[in-house]
């Protein structure tokens, strides 16, 4: 691995023996290569102006310029070095400030070394994937009247990436991931649409308080005459969140009435108005499903800790390989994670040969209300646990289509 292709750490701390551990850390990774460190937020700033890091290890308490301040102002100078706050204190307050200020992750200090080195690569493939964004822009301007006529103008996206939510077994909470995940990919540049593929008893829609409006039955039988201002015109606006929502018919028997072929070319338009387009899926695999599963860019796997949703999740890995889907385009997730169960993600990933690589924790208190009240819980509280495990699995989405995209580029041009 040449030093170009390390992840470049920049430690911010006032605590000279903190610096070092570290530092420490983080020496025997191969990948990772410490530039610099810094005594305060104010010289933290300074150098990563001058060394321009990929990833900023940041303190929160310091003597000058707090880490919260010193992470906004690098943020806002250098949108494409991701900053993880580092901190005693695993406050909420503290959390939602520092989301707030454009920070990737937030760790309680003194950090495990594995938790540490994840976040770094995490936040490592996130400034890649930001620079090269940046080097297309300069290299690509977009010319006037070039963009895809299907595309409005003011999105500007033309190949939007789908991303289907999937369980081979019922109550995994691949509902509630798929709505929080939509939510947490959205923003003003990478806009998301949320998808119900549970046709016949999608609860989309009422997980977002926005039932008995149109659905997909209202686009399909237009599928091969749409146009952006059809699909705006029959797309659900969730207000609170800005995500357009595509629901589910509102009775079982309607889902006969759209076929598979119907269902996979509306997933297709909509890969041409917006960045993501998530699936959620029924956990019975119908063609509708399956067609989700085949025009997907990323399929985000959903298990538990219990024997028959592991069980159905080796089956469902065993019929990817067999319909010639590579394993590089699964996301792993464990949901509802309980440490006091012994069946460890670590275990499930070795036994069924595919890393989990996201870890949602068991959060009733939050998830429960949320569902009843149709408030999702990414809009609620965004530094509670869950939802932490929300913007960790958005993180890793994004990272896998950014290392699915680096592989598809001429060698050339990476």
């Amino acid at each position: 691995m040449t030093a170009g292709d390390k992840i470049r750490v920049l430690i911010v701390d006032d605590v000279a023996d903190t610096r070092e551990n570290v530092r420490k850390l983080l020496q025997f990774e191969s990948d990772v290569e410490v530039v610099g460190a810094a005594r305060s937020g104010k010289e933290g700033i300074q150098l990563s102006q001058e060394l321009d890091p990929d990833v900023v290890l940041m303190d929160i308490n310091m003597p000058d310029i707090d880490g919260i301040s010193a992470t906004e102002t690098i943020r806002q100078k250098s949108p494409q070095v991701q900053v993880i706050i580092l901190s005693v204190q695993g406050d909420q307050n503290y959390m939602r400030r520092a989301m707030l200020a454009g920070a990737r992750d937030f760790l309680t200090k003194p950090p495990m070394g594995d938790e540490l080195i994840s976040a770094v690569r995490r936040a490592g493939e996130m400034s890649r994937v930001e620079r090269s964004k940046n080097t297309q822009a300069r290299i690509s301007p977009v010319a006037p009247g070039s963009l895809s006529p299907l595309a409005p103008a003011n999105l500007g996206v033309v190949n939007g990436k789908i991303v289907t939510v999937y369980s081979p077994k019922g109550g995994t909470g691949c509902t509630t991931l798929a709505v929080n995940l939509a939510i947490a990919l959205h923003n003003e540049d990478t806009r998301a649409v949320l998808v119900d593929g549970n046709l016949q008893f999608g609860d989309v829609t009422v997980f977002l308080n926005e039932q008995g409006k149109n659905t997909i039955l209202d686009l399909a039988p237009r599928v091969d005459e749409l146009d952006p201002d059809i699909v705006e015109s029959i797309m659900i606006k969730h207000e609170a969140s800005g995500v357009r929502v595509l629901g589910a018919p509102q009775r079982p028997e309607q889902a006969e009435k759209i076929s598979a072929d119907q269902f996979s070319k509306v997933l297709n338009y909509l890969r041409q108005l917006y960045a993501y387009v998530v699936v959620d899926t029924a956990p019975i695999l119908t063609d509708i499903t399956l067609a989700a599963i085949d025009a997907s860019d990323v399929i985000v796997l959903i298990t538990t800790q219990d024997i028959p949703a592991i069980k159905n999740a080796r089956l469902f890995l065993d019929l990817l390989q067999t319909m010639g889907v590579e394993r590089d385009h699964i996301v792993f997730a464990m949901n509802k994670f309980d440490k006091r169960i012994t069946i460890t993600p670590d275990k499930v990933g070795e036994n069924l040969k595919q890393e989990v690589k996201v870890v949602v924790p068991l959060d009733e208190r939050a998830v429960i209300p949320s569902v009843n009240r149709g408030v999702p819980f990414m809009l609620d509280n965004k530094a509670q646990p869950v939802a932490r495990g929300v913007f960790s699995l958005a993180e890793a989405v994004r990272s896998q289509l950014a290392t699915l995209e680096s592989n598809e580029m001429p060698a050339g041009k990476r």
